[in-house]
């Protein structure tokens, strides 16, 4: 079988060229050539230093995200693990443990069991991952709230939240997007070039036919939910100090953003079919419209309207240019095969 954006008798970079993941690039730079263009101060390296600060939470958690939607599952409680972090963070701030590294590390723990809970629904109990992170995306919001309340936690050390919005020595690119990019190279690695990411697809296309060629297909997403939590805990530990304020209702609906990146990016919400250049040109893609359209002084509701739209495009929109390019495949003469002298 050929890969997925190749097309028999054509060169790959050529098949490349004609995927979704190019054309989500090719309106990217689209985008921003036209913002600098009619848009005052988007071409001002500002402008990016801020993109780059609201984009960082999106890729952190788009990442272990695309991986579950390939399996054919998908996490909607990733915005309320990220706030019920910040609040549990605050409050135990504000009770006086002082130390912000343990915090840190006890912050991940707690993503990573909230990230088990979604799991063990999912994989034990066999429900719907939609269902279960529906009702768990309420439940983790509404703890949120009992930990911390309205109050705002924001006396922490000047050190550390200057840190967390840094640059990196020269530019006007935060630090912290070192991090988002490890961790990118790390599940890139993982999903692009190992058995683990071959079974990933399987998993996505047939469950079934995955486990009985030996792929472990319960434990696999089971420890796929716990890294999506883990993360999405590094995700709030980077907004509570990226803000200076832990809140319960810190990062709310910050999912639909999410999902959209995701979907937008080229993954099929069925499971299967996806990869992260394309997850990680729709990240830059949705910041760099919104935050274009922000200074456009465009009205919140219709940024919540773009962000809609674009969601919708981006179920519809990978599966019209593969049937665009399977039809010019088939439509493509195929070489006559040469007759071997008898």
């Amino acid at each position: 079988m050929a890969p997925e954006h190749t097309v028999p008798g054509r060169p790959a970079w050529r098949s490349r060229l004609g995927s979704w993941d190019a054309v989500v690039i090719v309106a990217l730079v689209g985008v921003i050539i036209v913002g600098s263009l009619t848009i005052e101060g988007v071409s001002n390296p500002r402008f990016y230093r801020f993109l780059v600060l609201e984009a960082i939470p999106v890729a952190l958690i788009a990442l272990p995200l695309t991986l579950v939607v390939i399996t054919g599952e998908i996490d909607l409680s990733v915005a309320s693990i990220v706030g019920l972090t910040c609040a549990v963070l605050g409050q135990l701030w504000h009770l006086g443990v002082t130390s912000l590294p343990l915090l840190i590390v006890a912050s991940l723990a707690l993503g990573a069991l909230l990230g088990a809970v979604n799991g063990l629904f999912v994989t034990v109990f066999g429900l719907p991952s939609l269902a279960v992170t529906i009702g768990t995306l309420a439940l983790y919001r509404g703890l949120a709230y009992v930990v911390l309340g309205d109050r705002a936690v924001a006396d922490y050390p000047t050190d550390w939240t200057r840190q967390a919005i840094s640059p990196i020595p020269g530019t006007t690119i935060p630090w912290f997007v070192l991090v988002v990019a490890a961790l990118a190279v790390v599940f890139g690695v993982i999903l692009h070039a190992t058995p683990v990411g071959r079974g990933l697809y399987a998993m996505g296309n047939n469950a079934e036919a995955a486990t009985f060629s030996g792929i472990s297909v319960a434990r696999t997403k089971f420890w796929l939910f716990v890294t999506t939590g883990a993360v999405s805990a590094l995700a709030g530990v980077f907004w509570t100090f990226r803000f200076a304020s832990a809140r319960a209702d810190n990062a709310t609906g910050l999912e639909l953003s999410v999902v959209a990146a995701v979907l937008l990016g080229g993954v099929s919400i069925f499971g299967g079919r996806g990869g992260l250049v394309g997850v990680l040109a729709a990240v830059a893609l949705l910041g760099t419209l919104r935050n274009a359209l922000q200074l456009a002084d465009v009205p919140a509701n219709a940024l919540t309207i773009v962000t809609g739209s674009l969601l919708i495009l981006s179920v519809v929109g990978p599966n019209v240019v593969r049937l665009a390019r399977d039809r010019l495949s088939r439509r493509r003469p195929v070489p006559a095969l040469e007759r071997t002298p008898s």
